[in-house]
């Protein structure tokens, strides 16, 4: 499977940004799981106290592993596998009203189209709540860019071979 987990390593750094070494900060949190691969993020998000997760993988043997995951932890809800390509998994979710306070997009590195096209649609969706984060995974050496209309990064770091960059919604 071409697939490229989240290492260890990245999701510890990730998910203590994200709640600023207070774990109860994602309690109750919707998330998007945006080429999901092996549905690391999503299921760190569930043990850590996410209501929701909407896992999007266009792979089918990607979404069996995400269910196998989810069945071998015993996690029966607060989930939802959108086998789709992201474009149109999302557009979905946003006719659906689905609004998220994370979204986690780790298309393949090699894919730096993909990174320019869902950051530009999740700008201009009601996918991201006001307060929202939206963080892409991709090579440190890559840019995927600091602003997409109101959603700007405001932070970047980089581990290894991979990079994080967090995005919010301004108001401006």
């Amino acid at each position: 499977m071409d697939t490229r987990p989240t290492s260890d390593r990245l999701r510890e750094t990730l998910f203590n940004v994200l709640t600023g070494g207070r774990p109860e900060a994602l309690a109750g949190t919707i998330w998007l799981d945006v080429f999901a691969g092996t549905g690391a993020v999503g299921l760190e998000a569930l043990s850590r106290g996410a209501s929701r997760v909407y896992f999007v993988e266009s792979a089918r043997s990607g979404i069996a592993v995400v269910r196998e995951n989810l069945r071998s932890l015993g996690i029966t809800d607060g989930y939802e596998l959108i086998e789709k390509r992201a474009v149109p998994a999302l557009r979905l979710l946003d006719s659906a009203a689905v609004a998220c306070d994370v979204c986690f997009l780790d298309p393949p590195y090699r894919d730096a189209g993909a990174y320019h096209e869902i950051l530009g649609l999740l700008a201009q969706s009601r996918l991201v709540r006001p307060a929202g984060v939206v963080v892409a995974e991709h090579d440190k050496r890559f840019d995927p860019g600091s602003r997409f209309g109101p959603l700007e990064r405001y932070r970047m770091l980089s581990q290894g071979d991979s990079g994080l960059s967090f995005y919010r919604k301004t108001t401006e």
